[in-house]
């Protein structure tokens, strides 16, 4: 009803339907000058490639993330746990600032991992929306799980093991309950693949330009977290060197999106464009210019009490 009341007729137009049936359609027409979308880059790969003049097109999109938290040697394990928790499973993961893999430092992952992350996943309660406001619901596609646990079966077949295993990765129908899998490494799909759902891998470390390392190797350039009470050289070196590879660095904190007057970037396959209420706006907007001259003031002040651009 604003909209209506507010815009033109034919300012904003809804189209309902499956967007692998109506979009290509509309792409195709080459009438759309601006495209906004938030889902995967092979979406956004095929919207882009069915407009006949992609070089006129101006994107912005939000895509995949494989998110990673960083718990150096001296962090707060408590406030590490709680955060990565709620970053990794929260909306079952299902979430594209969701942390998708946990570096912890090779000194202290055994007594994180055991003593600190364990019990609070293993706290977590999975059943229906409905039943008793649970932490862990169905996931909503039919062939996630089996997804899932192809991922899951990767990584034990390469070393890794399932360290919840009375519960981790159980499957009744849809509802897949929260797996920690460790320790993961480079040779493992959970390790590179976006697992979108209620998996949580750990790595360890020994040096934070093993950090580096993967995430100049990575396809994602959302956002990280780094975990540290007071390592202000291992924090500053991560941030230094992460900036050109992410849009944000989250200190002591899950990766999140807002609030909506901050940026909401990314890099590589996780984004084209920023996202913030000013940007949102600047990115379907072009600048245009009325030049004239001093002697044509009286003919512009004229133009202007006439155009509606210029008011």
């Amino acid at each position: 009803d604003a909209l209506s009341k507010t815009l033109p007729k034919g300012v904003v137009n809804f189209v309902t339907g499956s967007g692998r049936t109506t979009l290509p359609g509309i792409m195709a027409t080459g009438k759309v000058d601006a495209v906004g979308f938030i889902g995967g880059s092979k979406g956004a790969d095929a919207l882009i490639k069915a407009h006949p003049h992609p070089h006129r097109l101006k994107v912005f999109s939000q895509l995949e993330g494989k998110n990673m938290a960083v718990v150096l040697s001296d962090a707060d394990f408590e406030v590490a746990a709680t955060q990565i928790v709620t970053g990794a499973l929260s909306y079952n993961g299902q979430r594209c600032t969701a942390l998708k893999l946990v570096l912890v430092h090779e000194s202290v992952a055994d007594d994180f991992l055991e003593n600190h992350l364990l019990p609070k996943i293993a706290a977590l309660r999975a059943g229906l929306p409905w039943d008793n406001n649970p932490d862990i619901t169905p996931l909503p596609e039919p062939k996630k799980p089996a997804y899932l646990a192809e991922l899951v079966d990767d990584a034990l077949s390469k070393g890794a093991s399932v360290r919840n295993p009375e519960s981790g990765a159980n499957i009744r129908g849809a509802l897949f309950s929260p797996a920690i899998v460790a320790y993961v490494d480079d040779t493992m799909r959970l390790f590179h693949e976006e697992q979108f759902g209620p998996v949580v891998p750990v790595a360890r470390f020994s040096d934070v330009q093993d950090v580096v390392a993967a995430a100049k190797n990575s396809w994602s350039g959302q956002q990280v977290s780094i975990f540290t009470s007071s390592d202000s050289a291992g924090a500053a070196t991560l941030i230094d060197s992460l900036a050109t590879i992410v849009g944000r660095a989250n200190l002591n904190l899950q990766c999140q999106r807002g609030p909506d007057v901050l940026p909401f970037s990314g890099r590589r396959s996780s984004a084209m464009g920023t996202m913030s209420v000013y940007d949102a706006i600047k990115a379907f907007s072009v600048e245009v210019v009325i030049a004239s001259t001093a002697a044509d003031a009286d003919l512009v002040d004229a133009i202007q009490a006439h155009s509606s651009l210029l008011r």
